[in-house]
C-alpha cells in the first residue's frame, strides 16, 4: 500500500492510477492499495489500528468502523462499528449484515457523528475514465454557503433538496456568529455562483450542477461540523436517518 497525506485533494475531483486500484481517502489522509494486493482496508477512530482514520475526536465514531475487504476478486464494503455507515441514496449499513460490494469510479461512505457531525470516507476503485478537468473554484464564504445550501445533495440522499435560504443564513449564523449572514447575504452569494455556473438555474439546478461537476464535493460537509441546527428548523425536509 502506498500512503497519502492528509490535505489530499478530494477523489471525486478523479485519481489517475490503473484500473482495479483502490483509493480511500479521510482528512487525515488515506491509503492507495494496488489491483495486485488485496487488503483488507480498515477505518475508524483507532488512529494507531486502523489503516485510515475515520472521526478521530469523535466517540460517536468507533474504534473500527466498517473494513474494505477483497473477497472472489471483488472489493467489498462492510460495516463493523456501532452506528451504521451510510451510502449512497440513504441506504444503511449495519454491522453484522452482509458486505456490499464496491462499485468501479467514485464512492462517498458516511459516518454520522455526534451532534450533526458527518464524516466522510472517500473510496474510488480505478476504472479506466479519464480524470475530469476542473470545472471551476469556488470562494472559501461561497463554498461554505454551498455546502450548507447543498447538504443533502453532499450526503447522496435519496430525494436532495437545497437548504431554503432563510434556514441556511440561521444555521451559517450559529456555525459563525461574527460573519454577518442574512438572508440576504446568502442569496447575493448564490447568485454570484450562479452567474458563473450556471446562469439562469434555479438553486436545485444549481447545486446538482456543482456536485455533479465535483465544484462541491462530499468531503465539504466538514465546514458544517460545529453547526447543530435548532429544533424545529429541520421539519421541511423529511429525515433518511434510521430508515
Amino acid at each position: 500500500m502506498r500512503t497519502l497525506p492528509a490535505g489530499h485533494p478530494s477523489l471525486a475531483l478523479g485519481f489517475a492510477s490503473p484500473p482495479g486500484t483502490l483509493v480511500v481517502l479521510g482528512r487525515a489522509g488515506g491509503v492507495l492499495v494496488p489491483p495486485a494486493a488485496r487488503g483488507p482496508v480498515t477505518f475508524g477512530r483507532n488512529t494507531p489500528e486502523v489503516t485510515v482514520p475515520l472521526g478521530e475526536d469523535d466517540r460517536r465514531v468507533s474504534r473500527c468502523h466498517g473494513v474494505l475487504e477483497q473477497r472472489a476478486g471483488r472489493w467489498w464494503v462492510r460495516a463493523t462499528g456501532k452506528v451504521p455507515l451510510r451510502l449512497p441514496r440513504s441506504r444503511l449499513l449495519f454491522a453484522g449484515a452482509a458486505p456490499v460490494p464496491l462499485p468501479p469510479g467514485y464512492l462517498p461512505v458516511y459516518a454520522r457523528g455526534s451532534g450533526d457531525r458527518e464524516h466522510v470516507l472517500e473510496v474510488r476503485l480505478a476504472d479506466g475514465t479519464p480524470t475530469p478537468a476542473p470545472a471551476g473554484r469556488l470562494r472559501p464564504d461561497e463554498r461554505l454557503v454551498l455546502a450548507m445550501v447543498a447538504r443533502g445533495f453532499l450526503r447522496r440522499e435519496e430525494r436532495p433538496r437545497p437548504v431554503p435560504v432563510s434556514l441556511a443564513a440561521r444555521r451559517l449564523s450559529a456555525l459563525d456568529p461574527d460573519g454577518g449572514w442574512t438572508a440576504e447575504v446568502v442569496a447575493a452569494v448564490l447568485d454570484s455562483v450562479r452567474f458563473r455556473f450556471r446562469p439562469g438555474s434555479a438553486d436545485d439546478d444549481l447545486v446538482a450542477a456543482l456536485v455533479s461537476a465535483a465544484v462541491l464535493v462530499p468531503p465539504d460537509l466538514a465546514l458544517l461540523s460545529p453547526a447543530l441546527p435548532p429544533v424545529g428548523e429541520d421539519e421541511w425536509m423529511p429525515s433518511t436517518w434510521g430508515s
